[in-house]
C-alpha cells in the first residue's frame, strides 16, 4: 500500500485523546461506605462487568474511527479489486502512420483506435495525468477535455513516423508525472515493419489494442525518379510498383497528365518524355486507388533546361576530356565554355576544379583560387590510401590529397563540403566552383578509373554550376535532413514560401515535391514520400505483438471493450480513502449504538 498524503498520517495521534478520556474517567477517590447506600453499591457491582465492557468497547470504537480518518486523509492506493482506480499518470500512444488510413470493412482503422481512445479517456477523472502521444512523438497533455479535443483532431500521417520513439516519450512523461500509478495505453494496428524490434517500456506497464482486422491487397507505388535528374530537354521516368495482377496508371509533369498506360506485375514503368516546360518541376505516378490511398501516389522531380557547355581545358587531363565527351554523347553537356573542367592553377569560375599534379603548381594554384573568388586553399599534403565518403562516390579512394582551408570568414552555410576524406572535407562546392583536394589522376585518386566517374562528374555540373539546376533531396515525412548551403527558403506545393534558416530542417509531414529557392529561383528540390515499409500491411498476431514490449508488465487485447476496461486499472491499483471513510462512518454508527445502550444504564 502507498499514500498519496502521508504526512496526514500525523493525524492517527488523535487517537490517544479517546484512551486518555477512558482512563481519567475511572474513579480514585477515597473510598466511604453509607449504610443508606449499600443496596446501590450492591446493584453496581452487579452490573460492573458489563458497564467496564461496554465502555472499553467504546473507547476502542472511538479509537478506530480516528485512525480510519487519518488513513483515509492519507489517500491510500493497494491493490484492490473494484471499478474506481488510484490517481494515474497515463499516457496514450496513438498510432497514427499511414498504414492506419487503410479502410477495412467500410472505415479506416484509425477511426477505430480512436474510439477505443476516447471511451479510455472517459474513465479518467479529475485526479488523473493524461497526455496523447502520436506516432510523431507530438505531445498534448492537460484535461480529459483537451486531451479528448486533440484526439479529434488527429489525422493520419503522411508516413510512418516513429512508434518506438512515441513510446519512449509516454514513458519519459509518465514516470515524470508524480503520481505512483502509472500506466501507458498503447493503441496500433499492428503493422510488422512498425513493431520489427523490442520496445523497452522502462518499468511502466503498459496495455495494448490492435483490433483484429485483416489487411486488404494493396497496391502501391514504391519508387518514382526522373532519369536524369537534369534533362536537357528530354528524359525519362522510371517507376516501381506492388501489385498482384495489373493496374492502370498516370505520370503528371506539372498540371498535366504526360503519360497513361497499363502495367503488369512486376513490370518497371518506364516512360519517355521531352516536355515543353523549362525550369523545375513536379510530377506524379499515380495507381487507380485502393484502400490505402496515400501510397497509390509517388513524387518526384526533375529540371528541365538546355545543356550546359562544357570544356575540358588541356591541362585538366585526358580523364576530363573523356568525361566531356561522355556527357555530350548523352546530351547531358554541350561543348562550350560556360563550365570549366580545369586544375587549380588555371582556376576562373565557373568550374570543377582539382589540385595540381606537380606540388610546384601549389603555389600558382592558390594564387589561382585567390583571384576567382573562390574561398578555400590548399594546404598540407596528404597521403593515402584512404575511402572517400559522398554521393556517388562509393569505392572510390584518395591516395594523394591536399587539406582543403578556408580563406577568411565565410558566411555560414555558403559552401556545401561535397564528399569527405575520414573528417576532413575532399571535395567542397559554392557559387560558380567545385573544388577537389586531388589531382585527376590515377596516382591521386582512383575516382577516374571507376564507372561513378562520368555520373559523379555530370551531377557536380548540373547541381553546382548550371543555372538555376541543383540537387534533389529525398526525404520521409518529419526526416532531419540538411538544407543546401545557398537556400533561405523553401517553396510548398500551394506556392507558399517559409524561410529555412537553420542548417538542419525537418522535411514537411505532408508528401509532394518543395523546392529550394535561391534567392527568388527554384535551384533544387525537396520530394518528400512515405516510407516504402507503410505499403506492407502484414500485422503482427496478437502474442508476437506483446512479446515485442520489454521492461514492465504487458497485456494485450484485440477487443476494445476489454482493452477499455483496463485502462487506469491494469496495475490492480486501487484509491481506498473511501473504503476507509466508510469503514470510519460504519464505526461511528456502532459507537453511537453503543453509546445510547450504556447511557440508561449510567443514569
Amino acid at each position: 500500500m502507498n499514500f498519496l498524503a502521508p504526512l496526514a498520517l500525523v493525524l492517527a495521534t488523535a487517537a490517544a485523546v479517546p484512551l486518555v478520556l477512558h482512563l481519567l474517567r475511572r474513579r480514585t477517590g477515597e473510598k466511604v461506605d453509607f449504610p443508606a447506600i449499600r443496596y446501590l453499591l450492591r446493584a453496581e457491582r452487579e452490573h460492573s462487568r458489563q458497564l467496564k465492557l461496554r465502555n472499553l468497547l467504546l473507547m476502542l470504537l472511538r479509537v478506530f474511527a480516528v485512525l480510519a480518518l487519518a488513513l483515509a486523509a492519507a489517500r491510500p492506493i493497494g491493490r484492490l479489486a473494484g471499478s474506481s482506480h488510484a490517481p494515474t499518470a497515463i499516457a496514450i500512444v496513438l498510432d497514427n502512420s499511414l498504414s492506419t488510413s487503410v479502410v477495412i470493412n467500410g472505415a479506416p482503422v484509425l477511426s477505430r483506435l480512436k474510439d477505443a481512445a476516447r471511451a479510455a479517456i472517459g474513465r479518467a477523472n479529475a485526479s488523473d495525468r493524461l497526455w496523447l502521444v502520436t506516432a510523431d512523438s507530438r505531445v498534448v497533455g492537460g484535461s480529459a477535455g483537451a486531451v479528448r479535443a486533440a484526439l479529434d483532431r488527429t489525422e493520419p500521417l503522411a508516413g510512418a513516423g516513429d512508434l518506438h520513439a512515441a513510446v519512449a516519450r509516454a514513458a519519459q512523461l509518465v514516470r515524470g508525472g508524480g503520481l505512483p500509478s502509472r500506466q501507458l495505453a498503447i493503441l496500433t494496428d499492428g503493422q510488422a515493419t512498425s513493431w520489427s524490434a523490442a520496445v523497452p517500456l522502462d518499468g511502466v506497464p503498459a496495455t495494448v489494442f490492435a483490433p483484429a482486422l485483416a489487411p486488404p491487397k494493396n497496391r502501391s507505388v514504391v519508387s518514382a525518379l526522373a532519369e536524369p535528374p537534369h534533362w536537357t530537354p528530354r528524359g525519362a521516368v522510371r517507376a516501381t510498383t506492388t501489385s498482384t495482377d495489373s493496374v492502370t496508371f498516370r505520370v503528371a509533369l506539372g498540371t498535366r497528365a504526360a503519360a497513361r498506360g497499363i502495367v503488369a506485375p512486376g513490370e518497371d514503368i518506364v516512360v519517355r518524355l521531352a516536355p515543353s516546360e523549362r525550369g523545375w518541376i513536379a510530377g506524379a505516378v499515380e495507381l487507380e486507388p485502393d484502400e490505402l490511398r496515400g501510397d497509390d501516389v509517388r513524387w518526384f522531380a526533375a529540371h528541365i533546361g538546355s545543356a550546359p557547355a562544357v570544356n575540358a581545358e588541356p591541362g585538366a587531363g585526358p580523364f576530363a576530356r573523356t568525361a566531356v565527351d561522355a556527357l555530350a554523347q548523352e546530351g547531358r553537356v554541350t561543348r562550350g565554355s560556360d563550365v570549366a573542367i580545369a586544375g587549380a592553377e588555371s582556376a576562373k569560375r565557373p568550374g570543377v576544379f582539382f589540385a595540381p599534379a606537380d606540388p610546384v603548381q601549389l603555389g600558382a594554384a592558390n594564387r589561382a583560387l585567390e583571384r576567382a573568388g573562390i574561398p578555400w586553399k590548399f594546404g598540407a599534403a596528404r597521403s593515402g590510401p584512404a575511402p572517400v565518403t559522398g554521393n556517388g562516390l562509393a569505392g572510390v579512394s584518395a591516395s594523394r590529397w591536399y587539406a582543403l582551408e578556408p580563406r577568411g570568414a565565410q558566411e555560414k552555410g555558403s559552401v556545401d563540403t561535397v564528399a569527405k576524406v575520414g573528417s576532413d572535407p575532399w571535395a567542397v562546392a559554392g557559387d560558380g566552383y567545385v573544388l577537389v583536394a586531388s589531382p585527376l589522376t590515377a596516382e591521386g585518386t582512383d575516382l577516374p578509373l571507376r564507372a561513378s566517374w562520368v555520373p559523379w562528374l555530370g551531377a557536380a555540373i548540373a547541381e553546382h554550376l548550371s543555372g538555376d539546376a541543383g540537387a534533389i533531396t529525398e526525404a520521409a515525412p518529419g526526416a532531419n535532413i540538411a538544407r543546401p548551403a545557398w537556400a533561405r527558403e523553401l517553396e510548398e506545393p500551394g506556392g507558399n514560401r517559409r524561410p529555412v534558416p537553420e542548417s538542419r530542417i525537418e522535411a514537411p509531414s505532408r508528401a509532394g515535391v518543395y523546392f529550394w529557392l535561391r534567392g527568388t529561383q527554384r535551384a533544387g528540390a525537396l520530394v518528400v514520400n512515405p516510407e516504402v515499409s507503410e505499403a506492407d500491411l502484414t500485422r503482427l498476431p496478437l502474442a508476437q505483438l506483446r512479446a515485442r514490449f520489454s521492461g514492465a508488465e504487458v497485456a494485450a487485447s484485440d477487443d476494445a471493450s476489454k482493452w477499455t476496461a483496463s485502462a487506469f486499472s491494469f496495475s490492480g491499483r486501487r484509491a481506498l480513502d473511501g473504503a476507509f471513510i466508510l469503514l470510519a462512518l460504519l464505526v461511528l454508527v456502532a459507537e453511537a449504538v453503543v453509546t445510547r445502550a450504556i447511557a440508561p444504564t449510567e443514569e
